[in-house]
């Protein structure tokens, strides 16, 4: 199965570096379907600290061998600290880098376009944070530059590639509870003062940095873009949404209700709706990484209307893993198979749905 928007063709899986063909070959213990790449990362990023970079170091598929900051001495003490052997003092040097495959762009959202396309420019694949652009029509210009230099281009929507999110779409297609109904998702957190993600310039906002988890987890399990959006928010002083919520209507009868917020309690959770049960998903987009990750399964017993005394319940458990390593093998494989491969996020209807979104909470 491939992801269709976000499709990337390429001839062969190689070095796509002008002058070069060095083909990537597959890493032992790994199969044809896996390839060894070579990472770069752009900026010092939290995210990358938590993220990726303890990622790439437990994933199969990768080998960290750059990392840049424009502070020289603050990419050093970081390829110090993480054992990178190659940091730069400039995002121009990283990308052109001779001996990467990948690079990976935690960069503020502004800069998303712009770094996307240089790397891609210089044949790197990239795998490039949420939001994948500003808005919808800046993703379609990512994404047909990534195809028309032959790299895979991936939003790095971690949590579809949880052995959870996998075994759920299993769960839901093997009817264990009845034909599904309703999403519902829930991210909030309070943001400080000052920071970068209240500015409206730069891409900020409640929807695009957390609601868009939620906008990411109706399109997966509905299988299918929505087709009626109806959205509500309340903006703070600098313009940015601070609440949203939405709801969202989508082919054959599956609706969608998704909350955000920068001034709310953190919350993280997501619930599937079906006609013969219910699924609750704690630490959604956050599981922990030692411990297994859970889903909670309520299927209607013998009872009717609001009887649930019959009800039966169970908890699902999947394998403790990171799924940031989880990301990295996956984008391995699509770089390996020259297309996105899903679950992977589809980046340009993502960004499509988070602007019809915002549009109608700003209707």
């Amino acid at each position: 199965m491939e992801v269709r928007d976000g499709l990337v063709e390429a001839a062969a899986v190689c070095d796509h570096r002008p002058g070069s063909r060095r083909f990537l070959g597959p890493r032992t213990p790994g199969g044809a379907d896996t390839m060894t790449l070579r990472w770069g990362i752009l900026g010092c990023a939290r995210i990358s600290r938590r993220g990726l970079i303890p990622g790439i170091e437990g994933s199969r598929t990768g080998e960290l061998a750059a990392i840049a900051s424009r502070d020289g001495a603050k990419a050093r003490a970081w390829g110090a600290e993480f054992r990178i052997p190659r940091p730069h003092d400039s995002y121009e040097a990283l990308v052109a880098d001779p001996d990467l495959d990948a690079v990976y762009i935690p960069l503020p959202n502004e800069l998303h376009a712009p770094w996307v396309k240089a790397a891609a420019d210089a044949g790197k694949h990239v795998l490039c944070e949420k939001p994948l652009a500003l808005d919808a029509a800046e993703a379609a210009a990512m994404v047909a530059h990534c195809r028309d230099r032959g790299v895979i281009l991936m939003e790095a929507f971690m949590w579809r590639h949880q052995p959870r999110t996998r075994g759920l779409l299993g769960h839901l297609a093997g009817g264990l509870i009845g034909e599904l109904r309703l999403v519902r998702a829930s991210f909030s957190f309070p943001i400080e003062a000052g920071d970068w993600r209240l500015d409206p310039a730069r891409g900020g906002g409640a929807v695009w940095d957390v609601g868009c988890y939620g906008v990411s987890t109706a399109r997966l399990f509905a299988g299918t873009e929505p087709e009626g959006i109806r959205a509500r928010a309340h903006f703070g002083p600098s313009g940015v949404d601070m609440s949203l919520a939405a709801t969202l209507s989508f082919p054959g009868g599956v609706l969608a209700s998704i909350d955000c917020s920068f001034e709310q309690p953190f919350r993280c959770a997501y619930e599937l709706v079906g006609t013969r049960g219910v699924i609750e998903v704690p630490d959604a987009y956050l599981p922990p990484a030692a411990s297994p990750a859970l889903a909670h399964v309520r299927t209607i017993g013998s009872g009717s209307d609001s009887d649930a005394g019959t009800d039966r319940s169970r908890v699902l458990e999947f394998p403790a893993v990171d799924q940031y390593a989880e990301m990295v093998d996956a984008f391995a494989a699509s770089v390996a198979a020259g297309r996105l491969l899903a679950p992977a996020e589809d980046g340009l209807a993502q960004m499509r749905a988070l602007d019809a979104v915002l549009a109608a909470a700003r209707d």
